[in-house]
């Protein structure tokens, strides 16, 4: 079993939130590649079992420009196989609260086995920490039923 976390952040409040799944997903004995977005290489995607998407959302609820290919990439290659889970951080003040992250979920509930999704407010807290172990929780149980 193959799984990554693929991500960006521009205040670090995702990356946050990314590095903590990453934790926990290797508690579970699950080798997790943590991904920057930068060094996402669409070819390797058909590789995982496990992908979880994390993003900020850009102005008020679109996805950042930098996400634009990992957005194609689950649209255009054979994903059906893998489970998904997107998460990302926001923030209320904006009428589409993490606008990107409903934006994958949207995408990756046709295109790929969607498990779970999680956002956060502005920067992760102490019961955000508890919500990854569960995001975690919801991506790997729904692997072992497919």
């Amino acid at each position: 079993m193959k799984a990554a976390i693929i991500y960006t952040s521009v205040t670090g409040n995702t990356a946050t939130l990314a590095e903590i799944i990453h934790e926990n997903m290797e508690k579970r004995h699950i080798a997790t590649d943590l991904i920057p977005v930068d060094s996402f290489d669409p070819a390797a995607l058909s590789n995982y079992d496990m992908v979880a998407i994390g993003t900020y959302s850009w102005d008020d609820g679109e996805l950042p420009m930098e996400m634009e290919d990992v957005f194609e990439a689950f649209e255009e290659e054979d994903v059906q196989h893998i489970t998904t889970g997107v998460f990302g951080t926001g923030d209320s003040f904006y009428s589409h609260f993490c606008g990107a992250v409903d934006l994958f979920r949207d995408m990756l509930y046709v295109q790929s086995n969607l498990a779970v999704t999680l956002k956060v407010e502005l920067t992760p807290q102490d019961d955000d920490i508890m919500k990854c172990d569960k995001f975690c929780d919801r991506l790997t149980n729904q692997l072992v039923l497919v």
